[in-house]
């Protein structure tokens, strides 16, 4: 059996002090506490629907605005999420998933390689979801995407309560990087690239 994929980010700077905790081979339990209930939410349910453990506490400049605190929380998550992952040996590599949610479906598809990328493509009719600007979303997965080292692709096919696009896109997220981080039995642990390495 493998060995449990974990990592622990710790981040400071003069705006933010973060702690993030990640065990990709966990069940989905979650503990995030960021000061921005939105962020908190759509955390816990990836960390859920990917079956992620994921611990995170955040406190940051949120009298200004809530920029700071997501994009750091966000950037350290990509951190870990490429800690965790290691070489990279063995994994399904890429995957993607279809996640509707109630009148919005989204759809989430990434490659593992180690090439950061991200796309996004969604239609916000409002300018927050709660304590979060809906401006912020694409750059909050850009974070992600560039510090884990990951191709990330996101579209929101169609939708109109701007909660319930999100959600799917977060949803569609943890399960795609779920099923792409999956051991490949096939590939005794060897690296999936014809590149020899990630």
């Amino acid at each position: 059996m493998m060995e449990q994929r974990t990592s622990t980010i710790e981040r400071s700077t003069g705006e933010t002090t973060i702690s993030l905790a990640l065990n990709l081979d966990g069940s989905g339990q979650a503990e995030v506490s960021t000061g921005i209930g939105f962020l908190d939410h759509m955390l816990t349910l990836w960390a859920k629907h990917g079956l992620f453990d994921l611990r995170v506490r955040a406190t940051g400049d949120l009298h200004i605005d809530e920029h700071h605190t997501a994009e750091d929380t966000c950037i350290c998550l990509g951190r870990a999420i490429d800690a965790a992952l290691g070489e990279r040996r063995g994994i399904v590599r890429t995957a993607h998933s279809f996640v509707p949610m109630d009148e919005a479906l989204a759809l989430v598809a990434i490659d593992l390689g180690g090439r950061p990328y991200c796309v996004v493509r969604a239609e916000f009719v409002t300018p927050r979801v709660g304590q979060l600007g809906t401006d912020l979303v694409a750059h909050l997965l850009e974070s992600v995407a560039s510090h884990g080292r990951l191709n990330l692709h996101a579209q929101v096919l169609y939708g109109r309560n701007d909660h319930h696009k999100v959600e799917a896109i977060f949803k569609a997220f943890g399960r795609a990087l779920d099923a792409a981080t999956r051991p490949d039995a096939r590939l005794a642990g060897g690296i999936p690239s014809t590149k020899g390495i990630l």
